[in-house]
């Protein structure tokens, strides 16, 4: 344990919480105001990135195992075409967001784009997590001292 790193760690701690909450906010906000999935998946990887830039890969990964991330990835695009295919088995074309209510299309509307945008943030979450564990996990070419 490296001890002349403590602030660094202790404000990581505090930020990551902070970072995964602001990423919640820009998801679910984000038909009202700028934002929306796709930003909200990067800023909620960026809090996992941050935490394994600190502390290491090995300990990032004992709290989002690469097994879980790979998952995540599949399962916000069931999610996205899920939403799709669900307004087509009722009758409708494919994300067709008036399937969610019927009787009140501006509602259905604001579901479907939820939902949507949900398995996007998910998916770019997940993606995001995967590119950094794949770089951060190669072995050097050459060590730091042959620099």
């Amino acid at each position: 344990m490296h001890h002349h790193h403590l602030i660094l760690r202790v404000v990581t701690k505090l930020l990551a919480g902070t970072i995964i909450l602001y990423a919640l906010y820009v998801q679910f906000h984000g038909d009202f105001s700028p934002g929306g999935g796709f930003q909200a998946g990067v800023i909620m990887a960026v809090a996992f990135i941050l935490y394994g830039i600190v502390f290491g890969l090995v300990a990032v990964q004992r709290v989002f195992p690469p097994w879980l991330v790979h998952k995540i990835v599949a399962l916000g695009v069931l999610i996205y075409a899920g939403t799709g295919i669900y307004a087509m088995m009722l009758g409708y074309e494919f994300l067709d967001y008036g399937a969610f209510d019927p009787g009140h299309p501006s509602h259905g509307q604001h579901n479907g784009i939820l939902a949507v945008e949900l398995g996007v943030g998910v998916t770019v979450t997940g993606v995001m997590v995967a590119i950094y564990y794949a770089f951060a996990g190669r072995a050097p070419r050459i060590s730091d001292e042959d620099w």
